[in-house]
């Protein structure tokens, strides 16, 4: 009987590949045959993974890629059908935050930059919006294709300071349903779009917000354990499972949902 689950050989392309959960999974697919491509515009990050995956024997590149420049994108798509001939998975990874979007304990709605809260909407609205625009169009010459876009607690529920992230990643699964629609009706029941949404899992990004430098919880991690029916934070390889599931054809009837990895956070009642 097929395996259903087989990933061996697709083409799977991860931006913001040279970052933790980026990287995670950049590895986590690479060990199950998968071809990976890396895009991240630390050109550092990604060739250090890229050696690194390389030594473990698997197949990879990395490109350069800046994901809100539609130039660099196309060249990006190009150079990955050059090499492997077709794209089969596009994992949109990257995102992020920064200070001036967030509200902090002493801050009010009022200090919000509005600058910051732009930029923050960029990267993490139009940097999945603009790859899935490129690289869809490969998948849409081939007929088949699964878009797997990253998004967050923080687009079900608005939590407390992360204005900026928060509105911009609600705003990506929207986009997420809209466009698995689209894409079906347009172009056929072969081009799948779909989302995660990670709870609180720690990163470069975030780590300093919920604990302290002896690792022990700031108030702001005690809270979200609290609320955590598991107790803990996610460890990126749990990500890996519904990854692989939304990447390989055992998933081949789904489309334009959200998939909730977060031990429990968004159903926690009292």
């Amino acid at each position: 009987m097929e395996n259903l689950f087989s990933v061996e050989g697709k083409v799977v392309v991860i931006t913001g590949g040279g970052g933790i959960l980026g990287r995670g999974m950049a590895e986590y697919m690479c060990s199950q045959g998968a071809k990976v491509v890396i895009l991240d515009r630390s050109e550092e990050a990604g060739n250090l993974l890229l050696n690194e995956l390389k030594e473990k024997g698997y197949e990879a590149a990395f490109f350069y890629c800046d994901v809100l420049n539609n130039e660099v994108l196309e060249q990006n798509s190009k150079d990955i059908v050059a090499k492997y001939g077709r794209i089969d998975v596009l994992v949109n990874a990257a995102g992020g935050n920064m200070p001036g979007a967030t509200i902090g304990p002493d801050n009010t709605i009022f200090d919000l930059q509005m600058d910051a809260f732009r930029k923050v909407v960029d990267l993490n609205l139009f940097g999945t919006v603009m790859p899935s625009m490129v690289f869809g169009r490969v998948m849409v010459e081939q007929k088949k294709g699964s878009i797997i876009n990253i998004s967050s607690e923080s687009a079900l529920r608005p939590l407390t300071r992360v204005v900026g992230y928060g509105a911009s990643k609600a705003a990506v699964t929207n986009f997420t349903k809209y466009l698995a629609s689209e894409m079906a009706i347009k172009f056929g029941e072969g081009i799948r779009v779909n989302a995660m949404a990670p709870g609180f899992f720690l990163t470069e990004q975030n780590r300093t917000l919920m604990t302290n430098p002896d690792g022990s919880l700031t108030p702001r991690g005690q809270s979200i354990i609290a609320h955590t029916p598991f107790g803990r934070f996610g460890e990126p390889e749990e990500l890996f499972g519904t990854l692989h599931w939304l990447a390989s054809d055992a998933s081949k009837f789904v489309t334009g949902t959200l998939t909730v990895i977060d031990g429990g956070f968004d159903v926690f009642c009292i």
